[in-house]
């Protein structure tokens, strides 16, 4: 086993070898300059050493054995030092880990040529997304909202005057490559405790970080380090923003936990203020993106609230980066109720119509396959929930491109949600068919 794994570090892609093959080559040249110094007289001691070396062994076996068997025998001691001195290394550097270095290297080399990705949204949709796509690559940038004011998040956002951390939280913990225990620390929530009782630790965590260091995107650089976030997570605006929505009633409701309740359809959302500024590094992250996603998560409480700030509806539409909208499985009850794929798309388009922007910014969706019917189906139908169907004729003759895809998975669960791994595959499937095309 430990030669097969010293024969790995041979592979392609993992830039050791063209470093080793350098050290190599400057050790012979420091060996010459320093024989040359010395007038030459090492190089002639050397060559004389080594005819006499030759001419021992040669004396009593032919050449035809003793070239194999010292080949052999340096070659064997070669991977034997390379296996041990690696080994040594991983023992220094992670002596926890069961993976072997050049498995972690090998596995790093792919990921560092993945795609760049940029993933706008928010909630768990989009925690479970960025937890399948770090499969795939560790370029990816997670723009998400911060309109939150219910929960932990929002008690903290009340009292302390800090933007809502918990989707931040989320992503930080999708995107993680720190041991499960300290991901798990910092989704911990308590269960008892006055002042407690609900908080999230990594709430408190980047709340803390956010005093400390001025602001949350310097605390979520902090937090990142800590937990090894393969990517960045980058907030959709730094602005304290407040949403408000306005319904097929007339009414005018405020808050993202009031929308996400609303009485009567919804018609439009905005904030206050109005125009948010968005954060460099989102805009810089869309600019450089190869693959731009939006979804999936509540419509209007976690998707459309990204695309209030003019900044970031921008830059996606200069880029020329593919650009993918993922729907829902099921509609929620009190603010997407009876909405179709289609619906979900004009939902997205007359919000930015609303801000003046008429020309579309996703022309891909990618949708469920239709749902069998099921005791879990009906669970929710009960509780006023219903499968996202999807017109694929109508919306292709819209001028969309429409994939369907198990992104429910294959195995049996509690809950109608994406399978991290099962939507990621269908959203490296679409960008490889892209590549292809262009």
């Amino acid at each position: 086993m430990r030669t097969v794994r010293a024969v790995r570090w041979l592979l392609p892609g993992l830039v050791v070898k063209r470093w080793m093959l350098t050290s190599g080559l400057g050790l012979l040249l420091a060996l010459l300059g320093a024989a040359i110094w010395a007038d030459l007289t090492p190089i002639y001691w050397s060559i004389e050493t080594l005819f006499w070396f030759l001419t021992a062994i040669t004396t009593f076996l032919p050449r035809s054995i003793t070239g194999p068997l010292v080949f052999i025998l340096g070659g064997g001691l070669l991977l034997w030092g390379q296996s041990r001195s690696f080994g040594s290394i991983q023992q220094a550097l992670a002596p926890s880990k069961d993976t072997a270095l050049v498995d972690a290297l090998r596995a790093k080399s792919k990921l560092n040529r993945g795609p760049n990705i940029v993933a706008i949204g928010g909630g768990t949709g989009l925690a479970s997304l960025l937890s399948g796509l770090k499969s795939y690559s560790s370029r990816i940038t997670a723009i998400v909202t911060v309109a939150d004011d219910g929960g932990s998040s929002g008690v903290l956002r009340r009292e302390l005057g800090v933007q809502p951390p918990g989707d931040i939280r989320n992503c930080l913990a999708a995107l993680s490559t720190e041991a499960p225990l300290l991901t798990r620390l910092f989704q911990y929530r308590f269960s008892s405790g006055s002042g407690l009782e609900g908080h999230s630790f990594g709430n408190l965590f980047l709340s803390a970080l956010t005093a400390i260091t001025g602001n949350l995107e310097a605390a979520i650089t902090a937090s990142s380090r800590v937990l090894a976030v393969q990517g960045q997570v980058v907030p959709a605006t730094n602005v304290d923003v407040k949403l408000w929505a306005e319904l097929e009633n007339g009414q005018k409701i405020e808050g993202e936990s009031a929308i996400g309740n609303a009485p009567s359809p919804i018609l439009r959302i905005g904030c206050y203020p109005e125009k948010p500024t968005a954060l460099p590094r989102g805009l810089e992250a869309i600019a450089n993106a190869d693959l731009i996603l939006l979804g999936p998560g509540s419509l209007y409480t976690s998707l459309l609230p990204n695309l209030l700030v003019p900044e970031l509806v921008d830059a996606i539409q200069s880029s020329n980066a593919p650009k993918l909208y993922i729907c829902n499985l099921m509609t929620q009850p009190g603010e997407t109720d009876g909405l179709d794929v289609s619906g979900h798309v004009r939902a997205i388009e007359a919000q930015l119509a609303s801000s003046g922007i008429s020309k579309r910014i996703f022309n891909s969706i990618l949708a469920q396959d239709e749902i069998e019917p099921s005791p879990l189906v009906d669970y929710y139908k009960a509780r006023g929930a219903q499968p996202v169907t999807c017109d694929k004729r109508a919306l292709k003759l819209q001028g969309y491109k429409v994939i369907q895809a198990p992104l429910q998975g294959r195995r049996q669960t509690p809950t109608l949600r994406h399978d991290s791994r099962s939507l990621a595959l269908a959203i490296m499937r679409f960008y490889r068919s892209y590549k292809k095309d262009i």
